[in-house]
């Protein structure tokens, strides 16, 4: 049987593959300038990946027991690169989306774009490093 808390843990992982796959098609959009479809690739990873960090947070936040000791500072330091990655996606997505709508997808402003990419990518690695540290430190019987 599912329960609530169950939720979390199955959502988290799509934030986690659509944000670092599509900021290596973005990379790779830059080494191969010809090809659109990476950009492409990477603008609609970075969509999807945002789209699915809202859902995997808010199910972290309404769905996850409280913790204390340093399990419950592990959580608080989870939960706020969880925040912090969040942040950086919206604020991509609304550049990227601009560029997309403008077409300007090739003005200087997708150098702001990529940079905040690349933060929301090792941001999410950090949340992950976090939420795993926290499963098999100290939810994972030994």
């Amino acid at each position: 049987m599912i329960s609530l808390s169950h939720i979390h843990p199955m959502l988290v992982h799509f934030p986690i593959a659509l944000v670092l796959i599509g900021f290596v098609a973005d990379s790779a959009s830059l080494v191969f300038k010809k090809e659109a479809c990476l950009s492409k690739t990477g603008f609609y990873l970075l969509i999807a990946g945002t789209l699915s960090a809202v859902f995997a947070l808010l199910a972290g936040v309404l769905f996850t027991a409280d913790m204390s000791g340093s399990a419950g500072e592990v959580k608080a330091t989870h939960e706020l690169f969880a925040w912090i990655t969040l942040g950086l996606l919206f604020l991509t997505s609304i550049i990227r989306i601009f560029l997309v709508v403008k077409k300007r997808e090739h003005s200087d402003l997708k150098w702001l774009a990529f940079a905040l990419y690349g933060l929301a990518a090792i941001s999410v690695g950090i949340t992950g490093f976090f939420g795993g540290t926290l499963v098999y430190s100290y939810m994972m019987p030994l």
